[in-house]
């Protein structure tokens, strides 16, 4: 089933999304440049200092909000809730929960690669504490029960009518995936989807348990 046209209102959130989708940008290479100490004693402490460091910057702090406002690690995460398209509750986000919010698309191909192994991982650690809210940011929620069922998803699966759910987390690429802890505050983001993914997504996801 093709996805219909995007809306006038949602052309620039369209855009950015088809832009980034299945990709994320590559990490800044370290500085470099850093001067030579005076002394052996002043080589063996500089050692283990970073370059940034040795040239008396202060060290950055981790990046929190992405571009634009963008919802990042440290944050606390929006609370939103709507009804599952799949009959399986509420996709929300609740406290005393790790939750995996997974925003995706119908037109996205990293999402049907990623919806598999989003579904092994709720049958695994579901009694442990885990849930998954991933939700569409389709224009149209017709060919969204679909697309669950042929990928295999049987964790709750909404729809962000209007995006006002995604206008709130301001998601770089499709997909994304934001872990989240028992308190709500996001502790890992994932842009785009590749092999192998779930394997991170496994260990960070024990790790909060």
């Amino acid at each position: 089933m093709r996805t219909p046209i995007p809306s006038t209102a949602s052309i620039a959130f369209g855009l950015l999304l088809l832009a980034g989708c299945g990709g994320s940008a590559p990490p800044n290479a370290p500085s470099t440049g850093a001067s030579e100490p005076s002394t052996p004693a002043a080589a063996a402490a500089d050692g283990d200092k970073t370059p940034s460091e040795r040239q008396g910057k202060p060290q950055p702090e981790p990046e929190k909000k992405g571009a634009g406002g963008a919802v990042g690690v440290g944050d606390k995460a929006p609370t939103f809730s709507v009804d599952s398209m799949n009959g399986q509750g509420k996709v929300s986000v609740n406290p005393g929960k790790v939750t995996i919010v997974d925003f995706w698309a119908t037109w996205c191909k990293p999402c049907e690669k990623s919806f598999p192994k989003y579904q092994e991982l709720y049958v695994k650690y579901k009694a442990s504490g885990l849930e998954i809210a991933a939700v569409s940011v389709d224009e149209e929620k017709g060919g969204i029960p679909a697309f669950a069922k042929s990928h295999g998803a049987k964790f709750p699966i909404g729809w962000d009518d209007g995006k006002k759910i995604a206008d709130k987390y301001k998601p770089e690429n499709m997909p994304t995936a934001y872990v989240i802890d028992k308190q709500g505050v996001v502790r890992h983001v994932h842009k785009g989807y590749h092999d192998g993914e779930e394997k991170e997504l496994e260990k960070e996801i024990k790790g909060l348990l």
